[in-house]
């Protein structure tokens, strides 16, 4: 052993290939199944918008409050045992959700199980993070924050497309729908257990990544300073409602689409199969979103955060018309495809401008710290409004819902103009 309390005989470094990739994947697969493919799954198993919307909704908290349990995860053990043991009690958490879906009140039962798994990924999160900076160089860092992202997407594109699609031939062809949800949780689950098993052999134990590390730092640095000091920057009001009604329309929006596409036309909807949904939204939709988040992250290099993000931030809401459309006119599928794809380019604009306004007032020490807590508050922003979008659309209609929703767009827009913006983030 050495002086680190890390083995002497393991590898203390490794190829970033053999490990981002899967780390990020595993990142980014249980926030999509517990946030998004749960709702397609409640309603399919016949749960209304109603119940969807706000349990799901609350599915979101242990995302808001991470920060709360961070220093525990830099304090206690290691990064590189937090990932491994986090990936395993996910496969377990999975697993147990599967089972869940074959009991006579599978609905709160699953949702106390995805509870825990939402716990448990945001912990994964903090340790991943934290194991990518002890892993890698600075220059490694830099080098693979795209690639991490690009394989964080490729699994929402695996969760909301490849595990939709498989869970709609499935209920087609076994006419249980029940059962082809919780084969298709029981296959993320074994997805789990294999990503376990090849990070228990291949991550690497960096010298850095001891038991203690950060113990003394964190003795040193009150809590209170880090909080205190977030909430005493400039124009901090104006911020702080920036970040939390920026999405406030697009957070109402995410939680009701998936319904909307589910539902029949009689009532409202537009009467597309499962599959259809993993294709159009989870498949074409996710793909769109990328492309404008890289496209959007080019632009706000180009031309500055400052004379951007209004721009941006339009084409982040405006597209919200096209639900509007689709719910008064309940348009062919062959319409559909195009409009959503649309809606989500506009989003992954949007969305990117955001986060660099985040990074961009995370500063000074604790910058990593004001970085957490920004999202944080910005994951509140979605829990809330996503918590009473299904009563909403119960009382207006879909129709009604969208305006509804494109209206609430219009506040978080209006605090752009009150922001504290200098050309400081023009290069990212």
């Amino acid at each position: 052993m050495t002086s680190n309390n890390i083995p002497s005989d393991k590898i203390k470094s490794q190829n970033p290939w053999w490990i981002i990739p899967t780390l990020y994947f595993a990142e980014g697969l249980p926030y999509i199944l517990i946030n998004g493919v749960s709702v397609i799954m409640y309603k399919k198993m016949g749960i209304d918008n109603t119940q969807i919307a706000f349990w799901t909704s609350l599915l979101y908290l242990p995302w808001v409050i991470k920060m709360l349990w961070g220093p525990f995860v830099d304090i206690y053990s290691t990064k590189r045992n937090w990932v491994i043991y986090t990936q395993i009690a996910m496969m377990f958490c999975l697993g147990a959700a599967a089972f869940s879906l074959q009991l006579p009140y599978f609905f709160f039962t699953s949702l106390f199980i995805f509870t825990i798994g939402a716990f448990i990924s945001a912990t994964h999160d903090i340790a991943t993070d934290g194991f990518y900076m002890l892993a890698l160089s600075p220059e490694q860092q830099a080098f693979y924050a795209g690639i991490r992202s690009v394989f964080y997407r490729m699994a929402v594109i695996f969760g909301t497309g490849g595990l939709v699609i498989f869970a709609g031939q499935l209920e087609e062809n076994l006419n249980n729908i029940p059962l082809s949800w919780s084969l298709t949780l029981t296959i993320a689950a074994v997805i789990f257990g294999i990503i376990f098993v090849y990070h228990r052999f291949i991550l690497p134990f960096p010298d850095s990544d001891t038991k203690n590390q950060g113990t003394e730092e964190r003795g040193q640095i009150p809590f209170a300073n880090i909080i205190s000091s977030y909430f005493q920057q400039p124009k901090i009001t104006a911020i702080l409602a920036f970040v939390l009604l920026y999405r406030f329309g697009e957070a109402m929006l995410v939680k009701l689409v998936n319904p909307f596409l589910l539902d029949p036309r009689a009532e409202g909807g537009l009467g597309l199969s499962t599959s259809d949904v993993g294709i159009v939204y989870g498949t074409f939709g996710v793909i769109s979103l990328i492309v404008g988040g890289i496209i959007g992250g080019a632009i706000v290099s180009k031309f500055g955060l400052k004379k951007t993000i209004l721009p941006l931030a339009l084409a982040l809401n405006l597209p919200d018309l096209f639900y509007v459309y689709m719910a008064y006119n309940q348009p062919p599928i062959e319409f559909v495809y195009p409009l959503v794809s649309l809606e989500q380019f506009g989003y992954g604009l949007g969305f990117t401008s955001f986060m660099v306004y985040l990074m961009h007032i995370a500063k000074g020490e604790y910058k990593t710290s004001h970085y957490a807590i920004s999202t944080g508050i910005m994951a509140l922003g979605m829990m809330v409004p996503g918590m009473v979008s299904g009563f909403l659309q119960k009382s207006l209609s879909y129709p009604l819902f969208f305006v509804v929703v494109f209206l609430l767009t219009i506040p978080g827009m209006a605090t752009i103009f009150f922001l504290p913006l200098t050309e400081e983030a023009k290069k990212i």
